[in-house]
């Protein structure tokens, strides 16, 4: 199959996994109502927090195979291979998660804290692997299997979430979907010989460096996982109590569903836009004012949609409690655009080495996010301006790096 073919299936996977998102948190708002929705919520940016991070995995495992793709591999031990280095990251990661629950988890989760920090430990062990595979997938080009296990995280959890619902499970269900697609690998190596292949393939650097390198892509990716995936997270710590808790809740809702149009392809697409900026490092400039427009595009109309049936389309669908002003989603649906141009930017300066500049605009965006939300303005004020202004920070550094880099 051509590469034009092979994307395209990228794309419908990308489709199929924003549709089941979209789904599942339907079937969850409906369910639980906003008060609860929130708990839900809460856990669901938890552990997008820490396999956000993961993403810095998948990103590092793209360039080092993408980049070493003409050097041969080297074959050395498993542990000195990406493959066991990403594993090695993951039980690490889980093994922090669960000693030092104690001291966050009664204060993140307010229901069922147990069950909790063990899904969030198992699902980190898991994800480890799911990302290394992505990674290795991307950067081999085999864009059919990557689309596949795609397809396949998502479905898992979709069939999961209306199961659910149809029986008229109650929150610890649906705490157990959001981590269920990351067993999705498993089915990946079952079924695909190309998985099997590319899994275990070298990098272009030796371990030590891999694992640095795959640190520091972590590092930031920790930074973007606390804005795309754990801001309800944020909302939550910084609301004062005089915030309504379904308020809070309407917000939450609002910000994922004025992010998922953009972020969810963005996300799925991460492995495209570094090898399509390691194989145009030459020509930077042009590589990264492509997708950029593109997103600046689709989030100026979306914007101007969320603002005319933004509020019919929360009560209509979600329920009368989840009221906004087509104001607030709108700008939201900016912060969500902003947020989407710092992703890009962040590929574009991974892509050419830059690792540092790349964890820097990441951290300097979510510093820049958290500290807005203490100005003295209404939750949907605050939110709004923290979700616009601190992804503007972050693209200025990451264009700063690539200009270097060039």
């Amino acid at each position: 199959m051509s590469s034009g073919g092979n994307l395209r299936q990228v794309t419908l996977a990308t489709v199929i996994a924003a549709a089941s998102g979209y789904v599942v948190l339907l079937l969850a708002a409906r369910q639980l109502g906003a008060a609860s929705y929130a708990s839900f919520a809460v856990f669901w940016a938890a552990y997008g927090i820490v396999t956000g991070a993961q993403n810095g995995q998948l990103q590092e495992t793209t360039r080092a195979i993408r980049s070493g793709a003409e050097s041969g591999s080297r074959r050395p031990g498993f542990w000195r291979r990406p493959l066991g280095v990403n594993v090695a990251i993951g039980l690490g990661l889980a093994l922090i998660v669960a000693a030092t629950s104690g001291l966050w988890a009664p204060h993140v989760f307010d229901a069922d804290v147990g069950l909790s920090v063990a899904l969030l430990t198992v699902g980190v062990a898991s994800f480890a692997v799911y990302a290394h595979l992505s990674g290795a997938l991307s950067g081999t080009l085999s864009w059919r299997t990557f689309a596949a296990l795609l397809s396949f995280d998502a479905l898992i959890r979709l069939a999961g979430a209306v199961t659910a619902f149809a029986m008229g499970l109650s929150l610890n269900a649906f705490l157990v979907i959001t981590v269920i697609g990351s067993v999705s690998w498993m089915l990946a190596l079952g079924g695909s010989s190309t998985a099997r292949r590319v899994i275990g393939l070298d990098a272009d650097v030796a371990a030590q460096t891999f694992t640095i390198n795959t640190l520091t892509a972590m590092a930031a990716a920790l930074a973007s996982a606390v804005l795309v995936m754990g801001f309800p997270v944020l909302i939550r710590i910084t609301a004062p109590g005089s915030d309504d808790a379904a308020v809070i809740g309407a917000v939450i809702l609002a910000v994922t569903l004025t992010r998922a149009p953009l972020l969810v392809p963005l996300n799925s697409f991460q492995g495209v836009l570094i090898t399509r900026f390691v194989d145009r490092r030459t020509r930077l400039a042009a590589a990264l004012g492509i997708p950029l427009a593109a997103v600046l595009g689709v989030g100026l109309v979306g914007a101007i949609a969320a603002w005319a049936v933004g509020p019919w389309l929360l009560t209509t669908v979600f329920g009368g409690g989840y009221h906004l002003p087509g104001i607030t989603l709108a700008w939201f649906t900016i912060g969500a655009t902003m947020l989407a141009s710092l992703t890009i930017s962040g590929a574009c300066v991974l892509a050419v080495g830059e690792h540092r500049w790349f964890a820097l605009g990441w951290w300097l965006a979510t510093a820049a996010s958290i500290g807005l939300l203490f100005v003295p303005l209404g939750v949907q004020g605050r939110v709004a301006v923290a979700l616009i202004v601190g992804p503007i920070v972050g693209v200025g550094v990451h264009i700063a790096g690539s200009l270097r880099a060039s």
